[in-house]
């Protein structure tokens, strides 16, 4: 009798996702003490719903030691400008409801209690610890969940393991699993390469949240088929230098004048995938808790209590 298949290796946006529990869930739901808890427990809710619904073998949450990386901001002043709180010695302070930032805490104490890793590289995003993380898998099928389209870019089937995102943009109930057919027909990117072929259409089209401009006049279709055409960003800037190349008029001159965003602005979109990853203890996930007593004290300190449980009876059913 075969022994059933490992589970993958997931991998969750931290920030990605208390974010949109933070929002989803309304903050009059209090601790004891009167601290409010919603984002911490809409957020153990949701990684007890993705570790039942997925059954990964593994899983690590990955955070945002820098959210608004300094190489990012050299090439590209603009990313992410509309979100900072404030200016320090040390950097931008990003712009985060006071009532969230304590709940974040809370939340890492639950994981550590659960025996559940995190993982994050100094100075960069959570979006560059995933793209690392999930590159450098060669053994178990990866899945990345996260609110962020950008993490789209990651799709792949060859080199196995195959790297499928799990949208949750729209929120759990509405979810999408993309993988490079699925990033083709939604966006019309060629399906051989969906992932580079993503992050190349999304710094042609610009990101009003993530403050890139794109190209003026080059919207998500013109970018898709520009894409198709050419292959890559960088062909696509070559053929522009080229008076030969198949080149509408009107294009050719939007892309002269956006010459200079672009060439900053590739690196600024794509994910970086040899960072310097530290994991707090080891990513394969617990079938009970690693410091159970600990686990359900902070369950009554913070009024979590359900979703808590909620949490055990997911890491035991796997």
């Amino acid at each position: 009798m075969s022994s059933p298949a490992a589970g993958p290796l997931l991998l969750l946006d931290g920030a990605s996702l208390w974010f949109r529990a933070f929002y989803a869930i309304p903050d009059k739901i209090t601790a004891p003490d009167g601290r409010p808890v919603n984002a911490l427990r809409g957020f153990t809710d949701m990684v007890a719903a993705l570790i039942t619904q997925h059954r990964p073998s593994r899983l690590a949450v990955c955070l945002d030691l820098d959210w608004r990386p300094r190489f990012r901001v050299d090439l590209l002043p603009s990313y992410k400008a509309h979100r900072v709180a404030e200016e320090s010695g040390s950097g931008s302070v990003e712009e985060v409801p006071d009532i969230l930032t304590p709940q974040v805490d809370m939340i890492l104490e639950v994981l550590g209690a659960a025996g559940i890793a995190t993982a994050g590289a100094d100075g960069l995003e959570a979006d560059d610890v995933i793209g690392t993380l999930a590159d450098r898998e060669r053994d178990t099928p990866v899945i990345v969940v996260s609110g962020d389209r950008d993490l789209l870019q990651l799709v792949r089937d060859e080199p196995a393991p195959p790297v499928r995102v799990f949208y949750v943009g729209r929120g759990l109930a509405k979810a999408e699993l993309f993988g490079p057919a699925e990033v083709s027909a939604k966006y019309g990117v060629p399906q051989g390469n969906a992932g580079p072929a993503y992050a190349d259409m999304a710094t042609l089209r610009g990101d009003a949240s993530d403050g890139l401009p794109g190209v003026a006049g080059i919207g998500d279709k013109s970018a898709a088929v520009l894409i198709s055409r050419f292959g890559t960003l960088e062909n696509l800037v070559a053929a522009v230098q080229d008076p030969a190349a198949d080149l509408a008029k009107g294009v050719r001159a939007k892309l002269a004048v956006a010459d200079d965003y672009l060439k900053a602005a590739a690196p600024v979109v794509r994910v970086v995938r040899d960072a310097e990853v530290a994991l707090s203890g080891p990513d394969l996930l617990p079938a009970t808790p690693a410091d159970p007593d600990r686990l359900l004290a902070l369950a009554a300190g913070y009024n979590a209590e359900s979703p808590v449980q909620r949490l055990i009876k997911a890491l035991g059913k796997r």
